[in-house]
């Protein structure tokens, strides 16, 4: 896909909350498809493999423990993960590496309303989750359109507007940007 054809779809509704020496980022956005689709995406392999940064190693619908694979660069990393509850249609909660994921489904008037709760140990990184959520979710609606785009993660997402969804989201969550992630490579190709 040609860089120069893709343009990010508007700002998500995004908060900051602390929790208990934690943070997460609300990340809300309108998906134009039913719950159920919505809910295969965000629970099937090979679904996962075509929009996250990550997939896994089994459907994601029960409860117990799975791997994750991070595919964000050259090197797949696997880590351990486990889904903590799984409600069809409605709710998604996992662990990610020392982080927390919590998908909330709700129908709307133009498909689902997804909430993305995700738990992070420093706010610094807020903005920087938020865009990358924005980047694989934008995937995410045109793979549940039928018109699929090849994943945008890692250093790649730099030619796809992540620099500067993360600013625009650093200054809507009222915390400095920090830029592009040190030790992160970046795609200058």
């Amino acid at each position: 896909m040609d860089p120069a054809s893709f343009t990010p779809s508007p700002l998500a509704e995004v908060e900051c909350q602390a929790d208990q020496g934690r943070w997460t980022l609300v990340f809300t956005r309108e998906l134009r498809h039913p719950p159920q689709k919505v809910w295969d995406a965000l629970t099937e392999p090979e679904r996962l493999a075509a929009w996250a940064p990550y997939t896994a190693d089994r459907n994601l619908t029960g409860t117990g423990a799975f791997t994750l694979t991070m595919i964000d660069d050259e090197s797949p990393q696997d880590m351990a993960a486990e889904v903590l509850r799984a409600e069809p249609q409605t709710l998604l909660e996992y662990t990610w590496g020392t982080a927390q994921l919590r998908w909330t489904l709700e129908a709307s008037s133009t498909g689902t309303r997804l909430t993305l709760r995700h738990s992070l140990e420093d706010r610094e990184w807020v903005p920087r989750v938020a865009a990358g959520w924005h980047l694989c979710l934008d995937v995410a609606e045109r793979l549940l359109d039928g018109q699929p785009i090849p994943p945008i993660r890692g250093a790649a997402a730099g030619k796809y507007g992540w620099l500067e969804l993360n600013d625009s989201y650093a200054e809507t969550l009222g915390i400095p940007s920090t830029g592009w992630p040190e030790g992160m490579p970046k795609d200058d190709s």
